[in-house]
């Protein structure tokens, strides 16, 4: 019995180290940005956001469980969809598919490049949202050329994708600082300070971050479309749950008022 719950605590201890937030290079945890969650409810930064995904995710990433057709749902008509998001084989009603083939991809880049539907649910954690999560990821790559692509990450260190979006961000370096364990006068760790900016990329940093966040907040609607429906819906059903329950209450007095 011991060794059963010992096994149990060493699982969970390897369950939160993973969901940990991401490290550095130098080894300092990184905190999540918040994500601005009112975007999610701006039917214009989802638009922009589809845009963005189709423009510089869908060329290897897919979104198998999601049809372009959907995209009516954040406001877009069939002939919009059809002049702007889709490629030239591609139908209204076809899943967003990619044609890279996944054994090659896994050849060429070393990993199959994940889906993407559920991608922001997925990356959820004690750290923060999945929202959160990718709102920080793709706002903190930099220059490093240890790497084999060139870019480095805090979010998510020695990461093998790129930075898609550095034409808009532009180049950075990231400066670390020596930090001195004060329970280990030896050890000696590399924390995070600040970003310099190499190359100037199209966008300024607050453009940046705000193309970001409708992205984000396209990944965050795809995972699941009706969750807007849902969340309405919910407050209507505890509305009428709580009437119900005085009406209930109340019956069930009367009923046994006459009972001694």
């Amino acid at each position: 019995m011991k060794k059963f719950i010992a096994s149990l605590l060493v699982a969970a201890s390897a369950c939160l180290t993973a969901l940990t937030p991401a490290h550095a290079a130098g080894g300092a945890s990184v905190p999540l940005d918040k994500f601005p969650t009112e975007k999610l409810h701006d039917t214009a930064a989802l638009q922009r956001g589809a845009q963005l995904f189709v423009n510089y995710c869908l060329n290897c990433h897919a979104a198998a469980f999601m049809r372009f057709n959907r995209l009516k749902d954040i406001g877009l008509t069939e002939q919009q969809i059809k002049d702007n998001l889709l490629f030239t084989t591609d139908k209204v009603g076809d899943l967003m598919n990619v044609s890279l083939n996944a054994r090659q991809a896994k050849d060429w880049l070393g990993a199959t490049p994940p889906d993407l539907t559920v991608i922001a649910r997925s990356r959820a954690s004690h750290a923060g949202t999945g929202a959160d999560y990718l709102y920080t990821y793709l706002r903190t790559y930099y220059r490093d050329e240890t790497k084999a692509t060139g870019w480095n990450n805090l979010a998510f260190p020695s990461v093998g994708m790129p930075h898609v979006l550095w034409e808009l961000q532009g180049e950075r370096r990231a400066i670390f600082e020596e930090v001195q364990d004060p329970h280990d006068p030896k050890k000696v760790t590399h924390a995070f300070k600040s970003f310099e900016q190499i190359k100037p990329g199209k966008m300024s940093a607050q453009e940046f971050d705000s193309a970001v966040g409708d992205l984000v907040a396209y990944l965050q609607w795809m995972g699941e479309p009706n969750q807007g429906l849902r969340v309405k819906l919910g407050v209507w059903v505890l509305l009428f749950l709580a009437v119900f329950t005085v009406i209930a209450w109340r019956l069930n007095a009367a009923f046994w008022k006459d009972v001694k």
